[in-house]
């Protein structure tokens, strides 16, 4: 079953590519390695959450968010690559959390896009992984998050 067919299986289309928000590309090939910039969790052009998590935002939801991030990712990979089926596996990924002062729950956060890898890629979805709280980030998304994909 190819990445694609995997996402119907899911329920889910790959996006547009989301717009840059300033002076970069969404995502970018070197070589055998697609890199992409920070994904917030847009949907349509909007963001579809502002705020802390851990304050204004739930863990639960900031899951789910991480989940659009992924998704955001996965239309910038396979726009660099050439679809994604040509996505050998996903390397890294780096989540970025918007956090209150007392939230220590990133890592839960960020497996909303770590789960959607594994769900789309099997065992090729399966990476290093960065969960990071920060103070704020672009538009004061609660979350973002890049990803490092090799392809052929």
């Amino acid at each position: 079953m190819t990445p694609e067919e995997r996402l119907a299986e899911l329920g889910l289309t790959l996006p547009e590519v989301v717009p840059p928000l300033a002076a970069y590309v969404p995502a970018t090939r070197s070589g055998d390695h697609v890199y992409t910039s920070g994904q917030l969790p847009m949907v349509n052009g909007e963001l579809k959450a502002t705020g802390k998590v851990g304050a204004e935002v739930e863990a639960e939801a900031a899951h789910d968010l991480a989940r659009i991030c992924a998704l955001n990712a996965l239309a910038a990979i396979a726009s660099a690559a050439g679809g994604l089926s040509n996505v050998v596996r996903i390397v890294k990924v780096t989540g970025f959390v918007a956090s209150a002062p007392d939230f220590t729950g990133q890592p839960k956060v960020v497996n909303g896009a770590s789960e959607l890898f594994g769900e789309v890629f099997g065992d090729a979805g399966r990476h290093a992984r960065s969960a990071v709280g920060v103070a704020v980030l672009p538009l004061d998304a609660p979350v973002e998050v890049e990803v490092i994909a090799e392809v052929r």
